[in-house]
Formats: C-alpha cells, structure tokens, sequence
C-alpha cells in the first residue's frame, strides 16, 4: 500500500480484530478490550508470525482468541503506559503466554501498582498489580520480531507515557498522547496538561507529516492531518 500524506490505513475485518496492512510484513492486528473499547493490538510479522501485545488493558481471553486467529506466536507484551485499560490484562496474559512486559517509563508505577483498586472502580475485577521486566526511557530501543521500535517519552497524560515509533515503517504505537482530532485526557491522578502539549509538539509532531500512528482509542491517524487540524494542539 502506497503511504501518502492525508492517508489512514486499509483496515480489513477479521472477526473480532481489524487488521492495519502496511507495505512489507508489519501488520497490526487491532482487538479492542475493556468498556473503553481501548486498542489492544498485536503488531507482527506476517512471514515469521512472531510478534507482541500492546497494551492489554483486559478481556483477556478475547486477545488469546485473537492470537490463535492471527497464528502469531507472541514474543513480548508492551506497554504505552499504566491506565486500566491499556495494562489491567497485562499480568494475566504474561502468565498465560510466559512473556516479558516492557514499558512504561517508570513514572507510571504507581499506576500499575494500583491497577485492582482501580480495575475495581470500573468492574474490571480481574486487574492484577503489574512490575514490568523492563522499564523504558527515551531513545531505548524495542525489538518485535525483527522490527525496531525507539522509545519516546511523551508523559502528560500519564507521567510515564511512551510512544513506540518505528523509524522504516513510518508508524507509532501513540498510546493516549494523541488521538485522530485529540490528545489524552489531563485531568487524571499526575496528569498534566502544558507537559503533554510540549511533547506532543518537539516530540510527535517532528516525526514528520507521513508518520501513521494507532491511538489507544478510535480510529488510526496520521501526523500531517493533525497537525493541521488537530484543534488541541493548534497555535
């Protein structure tokens, strides 16, 4: 699929996930998870069938459905940050799978430790306190299943936030920083909003106009539309 400016991706219906088909054998499997209806997504390779889960937020056995119809054998768990809805599932599927989690920046553990209180707020009763096995901060290096993702520290919505930015493929995993026509909510526990703007504009936006990217809720992206139209972020 050709990438030009003002362009989203093809999305492809497949049962309870939608697939985001790129140029070589990245795919994206998008299953939304939770009341939020928060894009849990399973980026792999579609040659391999090797990849990982990003951001869990529950409905765990609706992603494990997910991955026996992809095929794809998951390597890692990564996550965005530490609300409910993007890692409350992340220490079942740790378990069921015998994956590492990597991510957030360790300004979120405080979220994560909280994440049953919290779970329990929303109904979610199956949310499990969360210690990754790696901490992320700026410029670490990711790697799924032969695919390179740089870290970037976006924090804002979450103190913790990370955006995970594949540099061949033009494409980020941008968790709640930034949104089709949005960004992230900055009335949260350590939200704080002139933080997040300031990364959103000397982080994401020079990322350049043809970068896409999967928000953690709603539909895909790209930078060049937002930055022209985004209202949140205008000058």
């Amino acid at each position: 699929m050709e990438r030009t400016v003002g362009q989203t991706p093809r999305v492809v219906s497949v049962r309870q996930s939608r697939y985001l088909v790129g140029m070589t054998q990245f795919r994206i499997a998008i299953v939304p998870v939770t009341p939020f209806q928060q894009n849990c997504s399973i980026v792999f390779n579609d040659e391999t069938k090797k990849g990982a889960v990003v951001d869990p937020g529950g409905d765990v056995p609706l992603v494990l459905e997910a991955i026996k119809q992809t095929g794809v054998t998951i390597e890692k768990i990564l996550l965005t940050h530490g609300h409910i809805d993007h890692a409350g599932g992340a220490a079942e599927l740790r378990e069921k799978l015998g994956v590492q989690i990597e991510g957030p920046n360790k300004e979120d553990d405080f979220l994560l430790q909280d994440l049953p209180k919290t779970g329990a707020q929303y109904g979610m009763r199956d949310a499990r306190v969360v210690t990754p096995d790696r901490w992320l901060v700026e410029g670490d290096v990711v790697e799924v299943a032969g695919f390179t993702f740089r870290i970037i520290e976006a924090p804002g919505h979450s103190p913790g936030s990370v955006v995970f930015f594949n540099e061949a493929e033009r494409f980020a995993f941008m968790g709640d920083v930034l949104f089709k026509g949005s960004v992230g909510r900055t009335d949260l526990r350590r939200s704080n909003p002139q933080h997040l703007l300031d990364a959103i504009k000397t982080k994401i936006l020079p990322l350049g106009d043809d970068v896409m990217f999967l928000p953690g809720h709603g539909e895909a992206s790209n930078i060049g539309d937002e930055r022209r139209s985004n209202p949140f972020i205008q000058d």
